[in-house]
């Protein structure tokens, strides 16, 4: 009378032993996604409830540098991650060269500042704001492809950022391709 109550115990046991051996293969292992980057062009960086994204100069580099004198375009989100506080982006400086804010720079609390249009696209952003926000360099220096460069955003509560930001041609055809167009 026994006999069904010991198999029946026996395979739960079984059972079990399987669960508890395959969930303690993975237990400590970092899975491959946990550590990936979105593919975009620019830096991202946080300070407190501000989020930095896709933060980059976008401007077309035909020669050996862009010179001192020119004006590219900083493109950027700020995305306010706070449910209840409001905050408001100051300003932004920078060694190569000197930044104009242009439009509204608030962040309300759960939504996000759009400055710029990354890779030239003009269909406007559900979290943009009603007036559009631009930001531009004048540079003091020559920059070049393949660096990044400091810039620091002020934040009216969030406070200081410092970034390295990189240049993004955006959506512009290859030199080489361009060249060939040409010919």
């Amino acid at each position: 009378m026994n006999r069904p109550t010991n198999r029946l115990f026996a395979a739960s046991a079984g059972l079990a032993a399987c669960g508890l051996i395959i969930t303690g293969c993975s237990s400590g292992q970092i899975s491959q996604t946990a550590d990936q980057e979105s593919a975009v062009n620019g830096s991202t960086a946080n300070v407190k409830n501000i989020a930095l994204r896709n933060v980059h100069l976008q401007a077309v580099q035909t020669g050996d540098y862009l010179k001192p004198g020119r004006t590219v375009e900083l493109v950027f989100a700020a995305v306010n991650t706070s449910a209840d506080v409001n905050d408001k982006l100051l300003g932004i400086t920078s060694d190569v060269g000197s930044v104009s804010i242009t439009g509204d720079l608030a962040i309300p609390a759960n939504s996000a500042l759009i400055v710029g249009s990354a890779d030239r696209t003009t269909e406007a952003s559900p979290l943009s704001s009603t007036e559009d926000a631009k930001a531009e360099v004048t540079l003091s220096q020559p920059i070049t492809n393949g660096l990044t460069y400091g810039f620091t955003f002020t934040f009216d509560k969030a406070g200081e950022a410092k970034i390295q930001v990189p240049i993004s041609a955006g959506a512009a055809p290859r030199q080489e391709a361009a060249a060939a167009a040409h010919e």
